[in-house]
């Protein structure tokens, strides 16, 4: 009979993307110094360059940190000028983060980084393996995307109606 388990000496699938993603979150980290961001600095740089606007409690999710943490983390980057907070013109209560100048010119920077990041960690792999990989990836994270409290994954394909 056989197994799609791996054997017990086979490291697990959970500690092999845990460290991979450390790994290169530590590359990357070495790399960046050179802007004077942090880890958590220029994850949300991204974040906010991607996203154009965003709001707090959108950025505490993005980074999987709480508000109060992402508020204390705007707050060195404004001072640093990297992004700006506005006045949402639908709700004067919220503020929205905005990149500035000075973060979208470092956006080509920091993803010429992490280019060679990832050509890195890549190396030895052909592209139909990088293909492969990415799109696998991609599938476990839809497969894992939650969208009730009951933590049953909405889009699997036994639950559609």
């Amino acid at each position: 009979m056989k197994s799609d388990s791996p054997s017990p000496d086979s490291p697990s699938l959970g500690l092999l993307l845990h460290d991979a993603a450390r790994a290169m979150r530590k590359r990357f980290e070495q790399r960046s110094e050179a802007l004077g961001l942090s880890s958590a600095q220029w994850r949300l740089l991204l974040h906010v360059s991607r996203e154009g606007r965003a709001v707090q409690s959108r950025l505490a999710d993005l980074l999987e940190i709480e508000p109060i943490s992402v508020s204390r983390l705007l707050d060195r980057m404004e001072r640093a000028g990297w992004v700006m907070r506005e006045a949402d013109p639908l709700d004067r209560r919220v503020r929205v983060v905005v990149p500035t100048a000075k973060a979208l010119q470092a956006r080509d920077n920091i993803r010429a980084m992490a280019d060679a990041v990832y050509d890195q960690a890549l190396a030895g792999l052909s592209p139909a393996e990088r293909a492969a990989l990415v799109a696998g990836l991609a599938t476990i994270v839809t497969n894992l995307a939650v969208s009730g409290a009951d933590g049953i994954c909405r889009n699997s394909p036994e639950i559609e109606a």
